[in-house]
């Protein structure tokens, strides 16, 4: 009897179990996906770059003449005046050689007033008819070389003076020096930058633009610029040049945005940000690279709406940077999916990452 109710509760026990247990319920398919919801912006070019505020005029001074640096009267960030010594160097040979010139100059005065006495003499002695004409025409002619000695001196004395003058070398204009090139002791060739010296009056801010965006940019004629230092307070400078070649070292073009006058707390070296900004008459929608699908030859979004997605086709404009511009096919206010548009389809059911969704930004 014990071997035959093994089984029979074998079976008991099996469909108890069975009576249990319930079939599994199907769970729909929800997709997370990332979203955008859409807005229009007027701004038809937008950019910033960083910049440096620098001095639109830049003087590298050195001496007209070769020597031997003595003094430094300046440092880097001394206000200077036009006139102001800012080095000197060792005046002695320039002294010797203005001397030596001095002298030469009385050599030639003496030599002159020789002449003329002589001249005198002999034009006495013509008007008694003591001598002829021919002698006293080589008296004339001796007076005149003299005296062109004496010109030819006193210029040979001029330029030295002015050369030991050049051993002192001053400041041409009204400024704050910028760097030094050159200390006491150094010997410098005539022209050699020792000094750098820009003026305080007229200022720029000066940044690099990527090759792909300078024929884009170059064409507004206004830029709002803010100071790291100040941004709450803005101001509009204006393009005065664009270079015509690209910097070797960074590949990019160096754009130069004249600041107002009125702007006294630019300083010079601060860190400045220039905004470019074009307007156009409509607003334009702009989604990312990454909203679209694309699906036998036709450009579609997903839009979300009421937990699910539609495909809705658009037509593209162009680019900006990252972005697509949006000539037709959605509006400001709907929701498009950013991310995992390849896993949808029309109908499906979706949840949003995040607890906010983005909004693009409007302008």
């Amino acid at each position: 009897m014990h071997v035959l109710k093994s089984p029979l509760m074998l079976l008991a026990v099996a469909a108890l179990l069975a009576a249990c247990s319930k079939p599994a319920e199907k769970t729909e398919d929800i997709r997370p996906v990332r979203a955008l919801v859409l807005a229009g912006s007027s701004v038809d070019v937008a950019a910033e770059f960083s910049g440096e505020v620098r001095a639109r005029y830049e003087s590298r001074l050195g001496f007209r003449v070769p020597g031997k640096i003595v003094a430094r009267k300046v440092e880097v960030g001394s206000t200077v005046k036009k006139g102001q010594v800012l080095m000197q160097l060792d005046p002695q040979d320039l002294q010797l050689s203005q001397a030596q010139a001095l002298a030469s100059l009385r050599a030639a005065e003496t030599s002159r007033d020789l002449a003329d006495a002589e001249l005198k003499r002999y034009r006495e002695l013509r008007r008694q008819n003591f001598v002829s004409q021919a002698v006293l025409d080589q008296r004339e002619s001796a007076y005149k070389s003299a005296q062109a000695n004496v010109e030819a001196a006193r210029a040979a004395y001029r330029t030295q003076s002015n050369q030991a003058g050049y051993a002192s070398l001053s400041s041409d204009i009204d400024g704050v020096v910028t760097a030094i090139d050159a200390e006491a002791g150094q010997v410098v060739a005539a022209g050699t930058p020792v000094v750098r010296v820009a003026r305080t009056d007229e200022k720029e801010v000066v940044f690099g633009v990527p090759e792909d965006k300078v024929d884009e940019l170059r064409k507004l004629a206004t830029v709002k610029v803010r100071l790291w230092a100040d941004p709450e307070h803005p101001f509009t400078g204006k393009i005065r040049e664009v270079a015509p070649v690209a910097d070797p070292a960074t590949r990019t073009y160096a754009f130069k945005v004249s600041l107002p006058s009125a702007v006294t707390n630019a300083k010079l070296g601060m860190t400045a940000v220039a905004q470019f900004e074009s307007h156009s008459a409509e607003p334009r929608i702009k989604v990312p690279l990454s909203a679209l699908y694309h699906e036998k030859n036709a450009t579609s979004v997903w839009i979300v709406e009421q937990g699910a997605v539609k495909l809705v086709p658009v037509t593209v404009a162009g680019a900006d940077g990252n972005d697509l511009i949006v000539a037709s096919g959605l509006k400001a206010g709907q929701t498009v999916v950013t991310a995992g548009v390849h896993l949808l389809k029309p109908g499906q059911k979706v949840t949003i990452l995040g607890d906010d969704v983005p909004k693009a930004a409007a302008k």
